[in-house]
């Protein structure tokens, strides 16, 4: 496995099917691409229970209740993963890694998110998101209607991660984090991922 994985990824570049992963390059990037509408989340991965009982604190997750890392993904609408952010510890905050990174978007591009970028608004971007119910409130009926319609338009990132995660090294826990596997599993599968839909556009084509 650790030597076949720097051929695949060799490969996989060669190809261009490998996501950008410098931040600052980002907005470089999303200028070569003519549909600007872009959908970000972040992905959760199992990683076994570490021994060290600092990083047992640093890589639980408290929504998954087990030990995981985290990266963010920011897919094209009905296209390629454009984007994945460095691999995290699976408490850190979305917005957190977004602040972190300090990402930049050409203007007048949209951004799909979901609830836990709440307060994440780059400059120059239109944002959708879906709105909260209030504490001690209730939406009302056309804001319940957005946040459906926002819902039908985000679930297409949950198949782009489906997608990457048809390789199990990414769905099962993983064992090794030997010279940054953990990172370099995730870009291959994400590379495995856009090069299967570009297989798919040239037999449609």
């Amino acid at each position: 496995m650790h030597k076949l994985t720097p051929i695949l990824h060799k490969a996989l570049g060669y190809e261009k099917q490998l996501p950008e992963r410098s931040p600052w390059r980002l907005e470089r990037v999303l200028k070569e691409y003519p549909m600007l509408e872009l959908i970000i989340d972040g992905t959760e991965r199992r990683i076994t229970r570490p021994q060290d009982k600092e990083e047992r604190k640093q890589y639980y997750s408290g929504k998954k209740k087990t030990f995981t890392v985290k990266n963010l993904v920011i897919t094209q609408r009905k296209g390629k993963v454009l984007y994945l952010s460095d691999t995290y510890e699976g408490k850190k905050h979305d917005k957190a890694i977004c602040d972190e990174e300090d990402y930049r978007f050409p203007k007048g591009i949209q951004l799909w998110k979901d609830p836990g970028f709440q307060g994440y608004e780059p400059a120059g971007v239109k944002t959708h998101q879906p709105k909260k119910k209030p504490r001690n409130g209730e939406l009302s009926e056309a804001d319940k209607q957005r946040n459906q319609a926002i819902s039908r338009e985000r679930v297409e990132i949950e198949h782009h991660i489906g997608g990457i995660k048809r390789c199990n090294i990414v769905v099962h826990p993983l064992r090794t984090r030997t010279d940054h596997f953990t990172d370099a599993v995730m870009e291959i599968a994400c590379g495995l991922h856009n090069f299967r839909l570009a297989q798919r556009q040239q037999t449609v084509a």
